[in-house]
């Protein structure tokens, strides 16, 4: 998988190295609050999610990315695109940031990596993403790159027996106008 560079970040293959880091950001209940899955609590988990991102590929329906610092190459999070569906043009996009890094405008740059990516190298022409609602931070970047709110879907997870919304957002890459 190519790296993909950007000012501050690039979003590159997950290494075994990055096993630790990656637990430490799954593992964290905060970072974790509104995934559709609870936290890690076994660094197993971790060397599971590495290893499917290992074997990702597009025409597997999976890609994702080491969010890594440009210089250091130090792990900040993820950023994946999944469900690809190259046959119908569409995927969805996730990503995850260390706590550490959170309010630097990371995430955002990331995110705008993997969305050139998702509409130039694979010619998609849809990203979807789906967010808890009480997520103000993950909105506010979406909205800030043009993704608009394409549905509500009420009680959609159930996460460690909390019951959570889904609110789903799009972007298509004829409006997609690079942040």
């Amino acid at each position: 998988m190519e790296i993909l560079m950007g000012e501050r970040v690039c979003l590159r293959s997950l290494t075994d190295t990055d096993t630790q880091a990656l637990f430490s950001y799954y593992s964290d209940p905060e970072a974790m609050r509104y995934w559709a899955w609870p936290a890690y609590t076994e660094v197993a988990q971790a060397q599971k999610l590495l290893t499917e991102a290992q074997e990702g590929s597009p025409e597997a329906g999976y890609l994702a990315w080491g969010i890594a610092q440009r210089t250091g190459n130090a792990l900040l999070g993820t950023c994946s695109l999944y469900r690809i569906d190259l046959n119908n043009g569409r995927a969805e996009i996730g990503y995850l940031l260390g706590r550490p890094h959170w309010g630097q405008g990371l995430a955002s740059e990331a995110v705008v990596l993997a969305i050139d990516y998702a509409f130039t190298t694979l010619g998609l022409r849809r990203l979807e993403a789906d967010i808890d609602p009480r997520n103000v931070g993950s909105h506010k970047l979406l909205e800030r790159l043009g993704f608009e709110r394409d549905g509500y879907l009420r009680e959609r997870w159930c996460v460690a027996g909390e019951i959570s919304d889904s609110a789903l957002y799009g972007l298509l890459a004829r409006e997609w106008k690079r942040k």
